[in-house]
Parts: structure tokens; C-alpha cells; sequence
């Protein structure tokens, strides 16, 4: 297959994967009753208005309180985009704004509103929030692909035939590190070279625990040395803002493009918004803002039945208005540019590179943070504005979320990193040393998904929880009849017995240490599943437990998918399969495995049916790997 071919392969998968979101969308959203949708989490319903003001980038600002309280999960997030409605009328959703969330905490939500002025229903009352389709990243995305495509006797053009034909990459010039390189390891070293010597495409392969931050933070920083401006891109608004601080503190310029209610309270300041607001013209672009609103309104005083010498003076403030704005445009548009040309790095998420005030621009090197979970599509935006690009993430690890199966299957699921790192291996370097876990909780990923080649670092290597306490504890459920079930609306799988063990065997943990000292330590318990049912019946009973519920803002349950990136102390992992036809469904993806077990530093617990989990050769390994290690336990030892 060309790389045209593969093109426009990829373009027909991203159509499918829209369609297939936008029925997903249709089916919760647009077909669903008032009713059905608050009860399904995709609507809050009723909500008051609790404040409103003008926040960063003088844009409009709400909060929002739901008042039937319910608790059950919903589809809200920062930075997903809404529709807020009116129902006063009678008429469902007659009246709506458009905005962006900026974050949601239990029964509040904040919302940065489109538009500049308080739509005049929002105080009848009988307000709503719907969540909306977000049509624009596909937009961008198909855009870039299109232009990928077309591209001839162009840089991108090169890019395209190395990452997708059978262009070989250019050889690479060894640099020298410079002194400030010495935080980095042997292996991160050996990255920064990479990355520093390569005229087209690096990869930094980053398995858990092993730096990968790090040594992307110090590959912007040579980067930057030597090309001035950088830009710094990722899929997800909080892997940008990660960068985006590390790189900050280091004494970067860095601006952040975006909206503000998708990024982190730490990173407004750095906005592109909060960038204007500090620069030595804005009270000059404000007043011109002010001055243009004053004559529009008073225009507006003018009504059309008047006679002919207040339509003139209407007509002539109307055009000193429109000269303001004028003015305006062109002192912010000086503004933009001038805090832009003054930084050192741009961050934004992939789609964010489409952004206006990018176009036309163009960088020697685009970093692109958390490859591995991009889909590539959204890796071709930032390429089309640079000479070559460095992608850091891990394949081993989770794959980008994608509605379609159909899509998934037929190869939208293989990301450009993967693509890039399995037809160039020589262009990528693997970190080797992991700062995280303990040995032996490494030791079975490093086997199977890494040659073996992960070494765990001296400060971790025997770091325990308690002393002569195994690290590892694998808790076989096979034979108990702990069988699981499924929800009939939302499918999603549970086992209510193999649930209770988990937090029987967590709260042992939590006892053997001590509560006090729990606390006192501040540390750390993720329990993870793979399954939304699980998660919301395990949140219930730590609730209800006397042990967990006291030590609540150091215990997170969620699904894997969650913990992406993450760490805890302590992990406790509910399998939840267990059933007669040995089918495992989900856990089939061992990259979900692979990070759920790699989130644990000191201590690790598996609870799952090995009859079931057998059927699948990767769990046969694991099972091997803990019986061989005296991790194995059968759930008869412990559930008395």
C-alpha cells in the first residue's frame, strides 16, 4: 500500500469513526427523552444559576448547581462542549447557548458561555445542560489528511513518504550533549541524542515509570536552544499542561493555545488569553472594545421611524463604531503576534494546532507528547507545520479510545507512532530505567512487552509498604461461583461477589499498616476494573466500608482507562470475568492489563477467576509468572 493508499484508508476509518460517534451522540442525545437523558448521565436536569461573571479573556462565565442531586455517573467533563437550555416554556430546548466546561465537582458545574452577553431566559428558571457533539476535531482532522495527501515537493510531503512509504529517513549528524543533560540517565541520554542528531522523525519509547516527561522536557530544551521556538503538542489538555508547566518552571516563554475552560488552574496564566491581558497595549485594546460598545449602543437608541437627521446620526455612529472594531482588530492582532514571536514554546493538543492564530506559521520541530495514544489523523495536524517531529508515547500501552469497531479493527486503532516505530526501529529509543515500581511489579511487563529490558532504579527496586510484606498478591476466585453478570441497559459487566473479596482484601491492607499511619503518610490506593458497572458497584462498598470511607481522598476507583499516566502506592485490580464459556471480552486488550498493573509502586492486588482468564495465553503467563513467584493465592485462603 502507497502512502496515498494509506491515506485514504485512514480518511474512510475516520469517517466511519464520526459516523459511528454521531450515532452514539443521536442514540443517548437527540432520541432520548428529557427523562431518559438525565437518568443516562447525558443531560443535568434541573439546574439554577448560582453566579455569573466575566472571567479569564473577559469571557462569560456561569456556574451551575444540579438540584435533584442524583449520584449516578454522568457524561460531563472539563473541556467537553455544551448546550445550555431553557425548558420555561414548555417547549424542550426552545431556548440554548453554546460553552465549554471548565470543571464539574459533584452537583456544580462551570461553564465558559459563547457570546458576550447573558442570554435574557437564563433567569426564568428550568435550565438544563446537554452535552454536545464535538464535530470540529473531525473536521480538523479530515482537513489535515486532505492536505497530507495532496502535498508535493514539500517537507510534509517528505514526512509522509518516511512515516508511511519507502523513504528511508535521512542520516543522522551526532551532536553533542551539553552539560545540563547530566539529570538524565544512560538511556534518556541516548534519547536526547536521538532526538538532537535526527533530521526528520525521533521516537522516544517510554514504558511505565521510565522518564518520558523528563526526557521530553530536556529534549525541548536543546530544541529550543538552538531553533528559538518550539511547538509541544499531545492529544489530551492535561498531558499539554503537564508540559506546559514543567517547561514553565524551567524559565521557558511558554503560551498556552486554547480555551481556558480546557485547560488546568495552573495554566491560565499562561493562555494565550491571560498572554494578552498581561501585555503593556491591552488597556489600550480594551478601551478601543469599550469605546466601540458605547457607540454601537448608542446607535441602537435610534429606532427607524425617526426623521431624516437621527437616522444620520444613527448611520454615523454605527460607522464610528465599526472603525473602533476595526482598530481593535488590527492592535490585537499586533498583540497576538507580539506575545507569540516573544516565546519560546507553543503548546496546544493536536486538533488545537488548527487554531487561527497558528495559520501561515511554521516550526523547524513539533514534540508530540502521548503518541501512543493519538490518533493519527490528529498527528498530521501539527506535522504540516514542521521540518521533522519527535513523538514520545508507549504502544504497549493504551490504544486511542474509538467509538467504531468496525474502524478499530480495520486499523484506525494502529497509531502513526506505532506505524512510525515498528518501520524505523533504528529512529526510536527505549528508556530503560523505571523510577516506579518495585521489582518485581515490573518484572512480568518487562517480559512481555519489553524484551525483557526494563531495569528497576536502586531508590524503588525493594521499596514495600511494610516490611517482609510480598509485593505482589494474585487472589484466584476459579471454583467459588463467583460468576459475573451483566447490566441490561448499559451492558457494561460486574461481579458483585469477586467486588466484596476486593475491598475485603483491601481494608486487610489498610489494617495491617494501621489507619493512623495510613493517614499520617498520606498514601496512596487506586483500585481499578475494566468495567464502568464494577467501578460504580466497588465506589458503593468503599462508601459503606468503615476502613476505606475515612481515608476516601486517598483512594481513587475508576476504570483503566482513567488511570492512564497515573500512579498510586498501592493498586487493587478487580478482573471481573468469570464465566463457564471461558470468554475474557475486554481484557482481551493485555495493553489494558499492562497499565492497570504498572500503576502500583509498592503493592499490587489481582483478583480475578483463573478458568476464565486461562483461556487467553497472556494470562496463562501471568498466572505462571505469580505461582512461580509465591504471589499465588486461592481465594478459599482469604474469604473467611
Amino acid at each position: 500500500m502507497t502512502s496515498i493508499e494509506s491515506l485514504k484508508h485512514t480518511l474512510e476509518l475516520l469517517r466511519k469513526e464520526r459516523q459511528a460517534d454521531l450515532e452514539y451522540y443521536r442514540q443517548k442525545v437527540l432520541l432520548r427523552s428529557l427523562h431518559q437523558r438525565v437518568q443516562e448521565g447525558t443531560t443535568w436536569y434541573p439546574v439554577r444559576l448560582r453566579n455569573d461573571y466575566i472571567g479569564t479573556g473577559e469571557r462569560l462565565v456561569i456556574e451551575v448547581e444540579r438540584t435533584n442531586h442524583l449520584e449516578q455517573p454522568h457524561a460531563f467533563q472539563a473541556g467537553k462542549s455544551v448546550s445550555v437550555f431553557c425548558n420555561a416554556s414548555g417547549k424542550p430546548e426552545k431556548e440554548h447557548a453554546n460553552g465549554v466546561i471548565n470543571y464539574v465537582r459533584d452537583n456544580a458545574m462551570v461553564i465558559t458561555l459563547q457570546g458576550d452577553e447573558l442570554p435574557d431566559w437564563i433567569e426564568d428558571g428550568q435550565l438544563g445542560i446537554d452535552v454536545m457533539f464535538d464535530e470540529m476535531s473531525y473536521r480538523e482532522m479530515e482537513f489535515a489528511l486532505k492536505e497530507v495527501m495532496k502535498a508535493e515537493n514539500t517537507r510534509v510531503a517528505t514526512l509522509r513518504e518516511i512515516l508511511l512509504g519507502d523513504l528511508a529517513p535521512a542520516p543522522t549528524e551526532p551532536q553533542a550533549l551539553e552539560s545540563t543533560a547530566t539529570f538524565l540517565n544512560t538511556s534518556q541520554a541516548d534519547a536526547l541524542q536521538n532526538v538532537l542528531s535526527t533530521k526528520d522523525i525521533a521516537f522516544i519509547h517510554g514504558p511505565p515509570g521510565t522518564g518520558k516527561t523528563t526526557t521530553m522536557v530536556g529534549a525541548i530544551l536543546a530544541a529550543v536552544k538552538k531553533e528559538s521556538q518550539v511547538l509541544v503538542t499531545a492529544p489530551s489538555n492535561a498531558a499539554v499542561d503537564l508540559l506546559a508547566e514543567k517547561l514553565s518552571d524551567l524559565g521557558l516563554q511558554v503560551v498556552r493555545i486554547g480555551h481556558p475552560a480546557r485547560v488546568t488552574e495552573q495554566t491560565l496564566s499562561k493562555t494565550l488569553d491571560a498572554r494578552i491581558a498581561q501585555h503593556v497595549h491591552y488597556p489600550e485594546l480594551r478601551s478601543l472594545r469599550k469605546r466601540m460598545e458605547q457607540l454601537k449602543t448608542m446607535a441602537m437608541k435610534y429606532k427607524r421611524n425617526f426623521g431624516y437627521s437621527e437616522k444620520e446620526q444613527r448611520r454615523l455612529l454605527l460607522q464610528e463604531s465599526k472603525a473602533a472594531k476595526a482598530d481593535a482588530d488590527v492592535l490585537e492582532f499586533h498583540i497576538v503576534n507580539d506575545v507569540l514571536q516573544k516565546s519560546d514554546v507553543i503548546c496546544c493538543t493536536l486538533v488545537g494546532c488548527s487554531h487561527p492564530v497558528l495559520r501561515g506559521r511554521k516550526y523547524r520541530t513539533a514534540f508530540i507528547d502521548e503518541a501512543g495514544q493519538a490518533l493519527e489523523p490528529a498527528c498530521w495536524i501539527p506535522l504540516l507545520r514542521c521540518e521533522r517531529v519527535v513523538l514520545a508515547g508507549d504502544h504497549q500501552q493504551l490504544p486511542p479510545t474509538i467509538k467504531s469497531n468496525e474502524a478499530a479493527k480495520e486499523g484506525l486503532a494502529v497509531t502513526l507512532f506505532e506505524k512510525g516505530i515498528l518501520k524505523h526501529p533504528v529512529k526510536a529509543k527505549m528508556l530503560q530505567v523505571q523510577y516506579r515500581m518495585h521489582q518485581a511489579i515490573m518484572a512480568f511487563s518487562s517480559r512481555y512487552f519489553y524484551h525483557d529490558q526494563l531495569l528497576a532504579h536502586e531508590s524503588v527496586k525493594a521499596a514495600l509498604l511494610h516490611p517482609n510484606q510480598a509485593p505482589i498478591e494474585f487472589v484466584d476466585t476459579a471454583g467459588c461461583g463467583y460468576n459475573e453478570s451483566q447490566d441490561p441497559e448499559t451492558l457494561s459487566r460486574f461481579n458483585e461477589e469477586e467486588a466484596h473479596l476486593l475491598i475485603r482484601l483491601v481494608e486487610r491492607l489498610i489494617d495491617d499498616i494501621g489507619q493512623e499511619t495510613w493517614l499520617q503518610y498520606g498514601i496512596t490506593l487506586g483500585i481499578i476494573t475494566p468495567y464502568r458497572s464494577q467501578v460504580d458497584l466497588l465506589h458503593k462498598l468503599a462508601e459503606q466500608s468503615p476502613v476505606l470511607e475515612p481515608l476516601h481522598k486517598l483512594v481513587t476507583i475508576n476504570t483503566v482507562d482513567a488511570f492512564q499516566g497515573q500512579e498510586r502506592d498501592a493498586i487493587a485490580i478487580s478482573f471481573v470475568r468469570s464465566n463457564d464459556k471461558s470468554e475474557v471480552g475486554f481484557l482481551s486488550d493485555i495493553r489494558r492489563t499492562n497499565v492497570a498493573m504498572t500503576r502500583a509502586k509498592k503493592k499490587l492486588i489481582m483478583v480475578g477467576d483463573s478458568a476464565t482468564l486461562g483461556a487467553h495465553p497472556f494470562y496463562v503467563e501471568l498466572l505462571e509468572y505469580v505461582q512461580k513467584e509465591e504471589f499465588y493465592r486461592s481465594a478459599f485462603e482469604v474469604r473467611s
